[in-house]
């Protein structure tokens, strides 16, 4: 199974003593104005293959099962998040309004061996658990094999 990845960073400077002007701004902009701020994090994944499937497991708590959806295109399988609240308090002479985003897609390249027409996803205790079922012919059978 491979994760598809992508850089954010590109217009970051790697091995360099200098920053790259737009490191700059993007410093004083995300360190001064945004800071006390919750920063989007794309959540953690574990991946693991068993002889008869294969399993994911994506670090998400403080969602509800039906703010996910989970889509299946070709072999390109995405989980995505995009949720939006709005928290108001008033005061005497002031209002003052909190907006906070959670969004995300995780995708990954389902490889050859996995059976699209079965695929499980239960959301418990933060965690969402895909089970990904191999095709019968992609299992690794064993038999011990007799000398004659």
């Amino acid at each position: 199974m491979t994760l598809v990845k992508f850089n954010s960073d590109k217009n970051k400077s790697e091995g360099t003593l200098i920053p790259s002007f737009n490191n700059v701004f993007d410093s004083i902009f995300t360190d001064s104005f945004f800071s006390g701020r919750d920063i989007a994090v794309v959540p953690a994944v574990n991946i693991c293959e068993t002889p008869d499937h294969f399993q994911i497991e994506l670090a998400a708590p403080g969602l509800v099962k039906e703010e996910f959806k989970i889509n299946l295109e070709r072999n390109l399988l995405s989980i995505s998040v995009e949720k939006e609240q709005e928290n108001q308090q008033q005061g005497k002479n002031f209002s003052r309004r909190e907006f906070s985003y959670t969004s995300f897609v995780r995708s990954f390249t389902l490889p050859e061996s996995a059976d699209e027409n079965n695929i499980e996803a239960k959301y418990n205790d933060g965690i969402l658990l895909l089970q990904i079922a191999k095709r019968e012919e992609a299992k690794v059978t064993t038999r011990q094999i007799s000398i004659s």
